[in-house]
């Protein structure tokens, strides 16, 4: 299980315990919420790399579905979230264009699993980032972004229209609600962490 292992800290019964800081992507389509989600759950300032969209990137970029976006990330998102006593989630948001995802490699160092958001407007989107975890079988969870007005599906539709593994989770989610994207995070802890024992076990 790929982690970093912070110093041991006592408490006032006078034990040690070792704080555990996990690596999760933030990944998915162009406007789909990922900034809005690191930005939600993160107990730190975000750090964001973002700039204004320009016209010479309306080539390149297709707003269709999210015209009212202005900015775009062109490097990453990070945040930090404390899960519980001893668990924090260093959080990694990708940037969502083509041209950007030579990133993507660099980012998924190390990385304990990742998050795919999915807006169902849009939901070809998001193919690239689940193709790109299954191939390099990095564990991940779909997160389907409600967003309003955006017409309803359920985790088993969106299951078959991703094509998706057996057993990849699909979630429903609100990227703007703190709770709903800790909920997220959790799932996947818990789904990659399964997905690592088994792998161990296999091995052995």
């Amino acid at each position: 299980m790929a982690y970093e292992r912070s110093e041991s800290t006592g408490t006032d019964d006078g034990a040690d315990t070792t704080a555990l800081a996990l690596k999760i992507l933030i990944a998915g389509g162009f406007g789909v919420g990922k900034t809005t989600l690191v930005g939600a759950v993160s107990e730190i300032r975000p750090l964001r790399t973002e700039e204004r969209l320009s016209r010479a990137g309306e080539s390149v970029d297709d707003t269709g579905g999210v015209d009212q976006k202005t900015t775009t990330t062109v490097a990453m998102d990070f945040g930090r979230i404390t899960i519980r006593s001893g668990l924090s989630l260093y959080l990694f948001g990708t940037p969502g264009q083509d041209r950007f995802w030579f990133l993507w490699d660099e980012l998924s160092q190390g990385a304990l699993g990742a998050v795919v958001l999915a807006d169902t407007r849009r939901l070809e989107d998001c193919f690239p980032a689940v193709d790109y975890f299954e191939h390099r079988k990095i564990p991940f969870v779909v997160a389907v972004n409600c967003f309003t007005g955006a017409r309803t599906y359920g985790a088993a539709d969106v299951c078959r229209a991703l094509d998706l593994d057996r057993g990849t989770p699909v979630v429903l989610c609100d990227a703007r609600d703190r709770d709903s994207g800790k909920e997220v995070l959790i799932r996947l802890v818990e789904y990659a962490g399964r997905m690592h024992t088994a792998r161990l076990l296999t091995v052995g």
